[in-house]
């Protein structure tokens, strides 16, 4: 199979993701004003969603060890297209609870699955894509912003047109497992704590990003007197400068290394939240999320290519560690639940009476990444050869 033609497939699967997550959570102003939610409430069921992503996820994780992850991301992109018609145009609440929670689960299996194919394909080419891969799903997520920003007038029914794009990328040619199922992957053991702190790392980082996608609409709309028109600023200018990172990534963690670039992007991030906490007008906090977007931008990447190279060792045989792969990337993907649970959630809780207060929170927990940052450092694993028999030159072989 042609990897390029895989390689653009998947970024089109992240690039959906990212198109219908930001087009729903920059239009959750409205759907708290039409079913009456308060920001606890709103909260609850965020909560719901993350938790069956988390489902859907682990589901994923089980399925790979029977089929591979190119039919898993048909199945999840053909979910997330049923979900969303029924959460845009439900006539009563309780169908639009319903139609979340399909639309979660549908999250998690794409998550998982995208970037199982996207670990795989890295790994053909030898060398760091992965960051390039999310920004895909961050331009998505700024043409979901920006869709929002021009059709903020539209009913909330017309997103239902959304979901075409995820049935269109289910027809996608995906990259398929070269081998049939096996069960040896699932035996060998694998080095869980070194992919701990890789894991905990995105989970600061999803902590931030999901606060940001989730409340920063809301933090500009609650905090301050701004325009309706412009509620999706934070997310959208989020975005495009993660997105102008990301795509920039490969060739600037190529050159640096991954070490002191999550190093400098934890201050940074760190700074950028900052602003926004004490931001005295929307436009300073429109600033502050910019800045932050630019920071935390590669740690996604990073991880799930770090969790990848743990996962892979040394020494196995292409379908054996093809299989253990696709196992890991789909458990390590929990992470990112956990992220957003603490992102979405916690900030929600925490800030139910300011959100200043709420996004203090990830402000000071993003520097968690400055002693983690080591953990992604590529290290070179012995190889396990005979001991060569001394020559009578004396030289080793």
């Amino acid at each position: 199979m042609d990897i390029s033609r895989a390689r653009v497939a998947t970024a089109a699967g992240f690039l959906s993701q990212g198109v219908i997550l930001l087009s729903l959570t920059t239009r959750l102003p409205d759907f708290q004003d039409r079913w009456g939610l308060s920001d606890v409430t709103l909260s609850l069921l965020l909560l719901m969603m993350i938790l069956l992503a988390g489902v859907g996820s682990v589901s994923a994780e089980g399925l790979a060890r029977r089929t591979d992850s190119a039919l898993l991301l048909r199945v999840g992109l053909v979910t997330v297209a049923v979900g969303v018609p029924v959460l845009c145009t439900a006539p009563a609440a309780a169908v639009f609870v319903l139609g979340l929670a399909v639309y979660g689960f549908g999250l998690g299996m794409v998550d998982a699955s995208t970037n199982m194919q996207a670990v795989a394909i890295e790994h053909r080419y030898g060398r760091p894509i992965l960051p390039s891969f999310h920004g895909a799903w961050t331009l998505g997520g700024v043409i979901g912003a920006a869709v929002t920003l021009v059709t903020s007038d539209l009913p909330l029914e017309a997103g239902a047109a959304l979901g075409v794009i995820p049935l269109l990328v289910a027809c996608a040619p995906f990259l398929p497992r070269d081998h049939g199922p096996t069960e040896l992957a699932t035996r060998v053991a694998v080095p869980w704590r070194p992919i701990l702190l890789v894991g905990t790392a995105m989970v600061l980082f999803y902590m931030v990003d999901t606060a940001v996608q989730t409340w920063g609409p809301l933090f500009v709309d609650h905090t301050f007197t701004t325009p309706e028109r412009y509620v999706a600023l934070p997310a959208l200018c989020y975005l495009l400068a993660s997105g102008t990172v990301r795509l920039a990534g490969d060739a600037v963690v190529a050159r640096f290394g991954p070490v002191p670039v999550l190093r400098a992007g934890a201050v940074v991030g760190a700074g950028a939240l900052a602003i926004v906490v004490f931001s005295p007008t929307w436009q300073v906090a429109v600033l502050g999320f910019s800045i932050l977007g630019a920071g935390v931008a590669v740690v996604a990447p990073l991880s799930f290519s770090a969790a990848a190279r743990i996962a892979g060792g040394e020494g196995f045989a292409p379908a054996v560690r093809q299989a253990r792969v696709d196992a890991v990337i789909a458990r390590f993907n929990q992470f990112n639940y956990l992220g957003a649970l603490l992102g979405s959630v916690l900030t929600g809780l925490v800030g139910k009476d300011s959100l200043r207060i709420g996004f203090a929170v990830p402000m000071v927990l993003v520097l968690g990444i400055l002693p983690l940052a080591p953990a992604f450092a590529p290290r070179i694993l012995p190889t396990r050869v005979s001991a060569p028999r001394p020559s009578a030159s004396g030289s080793g072989s």
